[in-house]
């Protein structure tokens, strides 16, 4: 919803910025999504200053074109080329000196720029009416009557209108905010000063020679319904301010009748429909509902099938609107109408709501009334409206207001408590402090006691039916950020709210393990000390034992989960299952300074060949980057992108590395030595990870962010690289990373060689690497300064020969 600030200071006096009324608007819950300008003349005129054509000769080389000079105000007269015929000496003009920009009636936007036409200078531009957004007009250039100083800004002499239109998300329950009045009451509130309601002292009724006879059928669907005609009408083209109040707030105007109901109804709140007398059969209005199947054709040309729940505006033997909805194709304001009959009327949102979805239909009127309605606010709107018509369209009030309503819509009473309303704030916000407040938002407070109140809100506030409504009205314009948390309360408190549940993200890594054909074990905590003694790789004196042993095998609790995996490996390739894949959730045991302590712990296991064998798939051995790619796809899960990685310390493995975050080690990978095997007796090579969970819970829950696929295309560069065989795969990447991490996204080995070709002690990798900036398409020279980068850095700093 557009609110223009303009028309909002016509409610309630405001001289803050307008980024200070925008927090205090969003504080109070009409949340301000954005701000913008609004001009009368696109452009506001600016750069455009009032001259004075000093001379004006004939273009030597055009017969259409004159060459003048003009005084802009500045030292020197400017020559300007013009092609109007009416351009003369003496002249007062308007004129678009260079680097300005003219948005032309109809057109696109251009700049002046200094230039020569036919070999002639020109510097700026004379206008015409229709070249500076101010008319259709492009006969001539504009001819000034005035005697401003030459060099004046022509927004001086026009005055154009500018505006900012604020921009609110409005919330389905705040209806009472769907107007320009409505902002101000909240506004009153937040500043604690009266807004002001249009002046209706003036109205009179200026005859009864045209009264409508109105009747209302059915007052379950229409509580209320108000109307007068006016007569003797002018329909026309609206003065400027009030097409410039439209437009303001994206509206197109389209007469002056039609247009002040708009104005009204953005104004207020009260949507208004005007009827052309001509039209209403009978001099009768009938507020009915027609028969299932009836046919009516709306004002968009479509015909609508009608059912006995959608409420009719009808004379004496048509339909001529669909109420609080849409009007009806005949019935409507035309050019030319000289008597309406004008409606203000307060239609059941529950109604409205059905018809309008019924028929897919959403009109500003049709927003309003769904949302609810200020049923006492009918017979006011159409003072108004009437005496704005008058203004704008001449004419007389014919008859007397006709006011249909039966059964008066009660305010809400609402007892409330103020111990209740300290418990909901979370603060005790003083008794004289809660009465502002509401008196304020025109609720009205009576029964005092010490205890409580009791609370009358008036019928337009829908949504204010409870206690805790009316204590959630007291805390917004209170202020949410003057309600203080507590410190077990503070935003870090509340951004961790949920603790991510470490039993759910243990079932995922179960399903997600599973669904890469691994097989889930669970071992026995008890293990064979003699594991640890022949190893030589754990501290014996670290061992937690039993005191009531079973047998000596089970003598002590386990420090490490690898014999587990192993012994289990062990017993299924003695029974010629040799393709293994295992995952086991577990814990190890230690006892160190005088203290028992346990470490949760996520190990892989994987032996064997990569598949069973097959006619049509070769036989492939599982490798260390098969262990690395199941890692890296359980750190992904985390949200773990960036990590350490450098190779491993642990004695356990033969190779290896360890990957850590934040300096904490949260898993090492990869082939377990053949002195761990041996003591296992397991001949095949395996290949090992050994995640510490419980860090890993630690890090688990940051929030993925996500961004869109790049527009602009990938480049792939191949490299093939000689290196010491001590160099890892991570110190390339690494390297790469600091050399040019905006544009290279991704490295991938596709080959690696070990042979007498190349020397012995040396390795060569064939890498590929793909880049890609994110902003633009990549060229040749941005990408051979990159591949450059990095092969001088391979050169320089791993000793790389790049073979070619």
């Amino acid at each position: 919803m557009k609110i223009s600030l303009n028309w909002l200071k016509d409610f309630i006096a405001l001289n803050e910025d307008v980024e200070v009324i925008s927090e205090i608007l969003t504080d109070t819950g009409l949340e301000v999504e954005g701000l913008e300008k609004f001009e009368e003349i696109e452009g506001g005129l600016e750069g455009l200053v009032i001259g004075e054509i000093l001379t004006r000769a004939k273009h030597p080389d055009a017969d259409k074109l004159s060459v003048t000079t003009v005084d802009i105000g500045t030292d020197q007269p400017a020559p300007i080329v013009c092609g109007a015929p009416n351009v003369a000496k003496g002249q007062k003009v308007v004129v678009a000196t260079v680097g300005s920009t003219l948005f032309p009636e109809g057109g696109e936007s251009f700049k002046i720029k200094k230039a020569k036409i036919r070999g002639e200078v020109s510097e700026g531009m004379i206008c015409a009416e229709d070249e500076i957004g101010l008319g259709q007009s492009h006969d001539g250039i504009m001819v000034l009557d005035t005697d401003l100083p030459n060099g004046t800004p022509a927004k001086d002499y026009f005055k154009p209108e500018s505006d900012t239109v604020i921009e609110i998300g409005l919330t389905p329950n705040r209806a009472d905010g769907a107007s320009h009045y409505g902002v101000a009451r909240d506004l009153k509130a937040a500043f604690r000063r009266p807004t002001v309601f249009p002046e209706l002292s003036t109205f009179k009724v200026d005859s009864q020679s045209n009264p409508v006879a109105v009747t209302v059928e059915n007052h379950e669907a229409c509580p209320r319904y108000s109307g007068l005609t006016l007569s003797n009408l002018q329909v026309k083209e609206s003065p400027k301010w009030l097409k410039n109040r439209l437009k303001s707030i994206g509206l197109s105007p389209i007469n002056n009748v039609v247009d002040v109901t708009n104005y009204v109804l953005h104004g207020l709140g009260q949507p208004l429909h005007a009827f052309d007398m001509a039209d209403i059969g009978g001099k009768k209005v009938v507020v009915k509902t027609l028969s299932n199947g009836s046919k009516f054709t709306t004002l968009d040309e479509k015909e609508r099938i009608l059912t006995d729940k959608d409420l009719m505006i009808c004379d004496d033997s048509k339909g001529m609107c669909i109420g609080g909805v849409f009007g009806g194709i005949g019935s409507g304001v035309k050019d030319t109408t000289t008597e309406i009959f004008l409606e203000s009327a307060y239609f059941s949102a529950d109604w409205v709501r059905n018809t309008a979805t019924r028929h897919g239909i959403k009109t500003d009127a049709s927003f309003r009334y769904e949302r609810g309605t200020d049923p006492n606010m009918t017979v006011h709107a159409l003072k108004y409206a009437a005496l704005l018509i008058k203004e704008v369209a001449g004419g007389e009030i014919s008859s007397e207001i006709v006011d249909i309503y039966p059964e008066p819509i009660s305010d809400f009473e609402i007892d409330v408590k103020y111990k209740n309303v300290d418990r909901l704030i979370g603060k005790q916000v003083p008794h004289d402090r809660i009465k502002e407040i509401l008196e304020d938002l025109d609720i009205k407070i009576s029964d005092e006691l010490g205890e409580g109140f009791k609370a009358t809100v008036p019928p337009y506030r829908v949504d204010v039916t409870r206690e805790a409504d009316v204590i959630e009205e007291i805390l917004r314009i209170y202020g949410y950020n003057n309600v203080e948390l507590e410190e077990n309360y503070g935003a870090d408190y509340l951004a961790a709210f949920p603790i991510p549940d470490k039993d759910k993200i243990q079932s995922k890594t179960t399903d997600f393990l599973a669904a890469q054909g691994f097989n889930e074990i669970i071992s026995n905590s008890l293990t064979n000390p003699d594991y640890v003694a022949k190893t030589g790789i754990w501290n014996p004196a670290l061992n937690v034992e039993v005191l009531n042993k079973l047998s000596e095998e089970l003598g002590v609790m386990r420090q490490a989960m690898v014999f587990s995996g192993l012994e289990s490996l062990k017993y299924n390739i003695n029974r010629k299952q040799s393709n293994l894949k295992f995952f086991e959730f577990g814990r190890t045991y230690t006892f160190q300074d005088g203290d028992y302590r346990e470490q949760e712990q996520l190990a892989l296991f994987l032996t064997g060949d990569q598949t069973d064998e097959s006619w049509n798939v070769d036989k492939k051995s599982i490798d260390f980057y098969n262990i690395s790619s199941t890692v890296h796809k359980i750190l992904d899960k985390f949200s773990l992108a960036e990590f350490d990685s450098v190779p491993t310390s642990n004695p356990v493995f033969d190779y290896g590395l360890d990957l850590s975050k934040d300096g904490q080690l949260l898993v090492s990978l990869g082939k377990i030595s053949p002195k761990v095997q041996k003591v296992a007796e397991v001949t095949q090579d395996v290949f090992y990870a050994e995640f510490n969970w419980a860090k890993m819970l630690k890090k688990y829950g940051k929030k993925i962010l996500y961004k869109p696929v790049p527009k602009f295309p990938e480049v792939r560069r191949d490299l093939s690289l000689v290196l010491d065989e001590h160099v890892s795969f991570q110190q390339i990447l690494e390297l790469a990373k600091k050399e040019s991490k905006k544009l290279v996204k991704r490295i991938n080995v596709f080959s690696i060689y070990q042979g007498d070709s190349i020397g012995e002690g040396k390795k060569s990798y064939a890498l590929s690497f793909i880049l890609q900036d994110e902003n633009k398409t990549l060229n040749d020279k941005a990408i051979d300064k990159t591949m450059n980068g990095l092969i001088a850095s391979f050169e320089n700093d791993l000793n790389a020969i790049i073979r070619k």
